[in-house]
């Protein structure tokens, strides 16, 4: 007997800041709405599946606010790893996927946001301010090599700085790339690459 489609799905708590990670299987969530709790109380995921589509709302440790995420039933249960992310701080505040991917996404997760402080959230700032000069640097060097581009065939694109992160934006689609520049670990990525694809992608 084949066994059962699960997914691994991982959030920050906003109120005592530790990993909440919960497997479900795929026979769970069409069941119904669906909830993972932080054992303290104080937060929650949701999970809604909707159709052949499935709508979350996820608790979020920057901006102390509930995001409302959605994508395609295809993509929630076929990706590697899915990430939605904070608009405000560009972090990213849920993740899921299989297993192994969502343990050490949450855990660069967890390295990014142990430099947050209260102060820090004020406009202006980067997380980590050499991380993100050197992952400028690194973008710099791609698109100086003609290593950016989207997969509409455009080579034209803007570039939008966010407190953790900076987005590659397609001039003539308009669909995004999020490059991460928190931690050293977001650096070693982008120094691995020889090109940047930006692609439209749901959610």
């Amino acid at each position: 007997m084949a066994e059962e489609a699960k997914r691994t799905i991982g959030y920050l708590c906003p109120s005592c800041r530790q990993a909440v990670i919960a497997e479900r299987t795929v026979f769970s969530l069409a069941a119904g709405p669906s909830t993972i709790p932080c054992p303290c109380g104080k937060s929650e995921l949701k999970i809604d599946v909707l159709g052949n589509y499935v709508e979350l709302t996820v608790p979020c440790m920057f901006c102390e606010k509930a995001h409302t995420a959605s994508c395609s039933m295809e993509s929630f249960l076929g990706e590697k790893t899915l990430a939605f992310s904070c608009h405000a701080s560009g972090l990213a505040c849920c993740y899921i996927g299989e297993e192994g991917q969502v343990f050490a996404a949450m855990r660069r997760l967890e390295e990014a946001t142990d430099k947050l402080k209260p102060s820090d959230k004020r406009e202006g700032q980067f997380m980590d301010e050499i991380i993100m000069q050197e992952v400028l640097s690194e973008i710099r060097d791609i698109a100086q090599r003609g290593g950016v581009s989207c997969a509409c065939g455009s080579r034209s694109w803007r570039l939008r700085l966010n407190y953790s992160s900076v987005d590659l934006t397609c001039a003539d689609c308009g669909a995004t790339l999020r490059i991460p520049a928190a931690t050293a670990d977001d650096l070693e990525d982008i120094c691995c690459k020889h090109e940047l694809l930006i692609r439209r992608e749901e959610g």
